[in-house]
């Protein structure tokens, strides 16, 4: 089970699904004043910045 689970987490890194969570510990450990983006803030961002600034992806 232990393997199984090691293999969804690096899947979830490889996919780019756990941004959310490593932007809230960047957030919270550079001490930023305000507060942060909603998840589904963070996602409209990311995807705003992408269609503007379009870098190698498969998709």
């Amino acid at each position: 089970m232990a393997n199984l689970r090691a293999v969804a987490t690096y899947l979830r890194a490889v996919m780019g699904a756990d941004a959310y969570q490593k932007y809230l510990e960047h957030f919270d450990a550079t001490g930023h004043a305000g507060p942060a983006l909603t998840e589904r803030e963070f996602w409209r961002d990311r995807m705003d910045r992408q269609d503007t600034n379009p870098q190698g992806r498969c998709c």
